[in-house]
């Protein structure tokens, strides 16, 4: 993962990812400030965080998140921020809670795409990557212990 943050984050990764709960909204962007300003300044939305390569907002009871792109040199959604897919694509709707590796096998076993099996990532959660029928991505995850 590239970073271009000079210094301590505002929290461990690890941390906060065992702090997220319910529905959680990952947006991949192509231009830090340009997607802060958009989310300021058009949705109202409060930063509880932001750097060059990832932020937290937070607004109308809800918290989401942004990643800029170059963050994402070993993700399983990086082949997808090229060429001509529709940009929408890097969205990952992310279910707190929901047993990633429950949700893999409930996925094979219907027959849907299993983007990335369920594995324990250093943000401090436990997830796996799937594609509905729609091609929307779901991103089933716990806290490690």
């Amino acid at each position: 993962m590239t970073k271009l943050r000079e210094g301590d984050p505002w929290m461990p990764a690890d941390e906060y990812g065992k702090s997220l709960k319910g529905l959680g909204i990952n947006l991949l962007v192509q231009e830090m400030d340009r997607a802060l300003a958009f989310q300021t300044d058009v949705l109202g939305a409060e930063v509880v965080y932001a750097d060059p390569d990832f932020a937290v907002l937070r607004g109308y009871g809800a918290e989401w998140m942004l990643h800029a792109d170059h963050t994402y040199s070993d993700h399983p959604l990086k082949g997808s921020l090229g060429g001509e897919l529709p940009r929408g694509i890097g969205v990952e709707i992310r279910l707190h809670g929901c047993d990633p590796d429950a949700a893999q096998e409930r996925a094979r076993e219907r027959g849907e795409v299993v983007l990335a099996g369920a594995m324990d990532k250093p943000h401090g959660l436990r997830e796996a990557y799937l594609i509905d029928p729609d091609g929307y991505v779901w991103v089933a995850d716990v806290p490690l212990d």
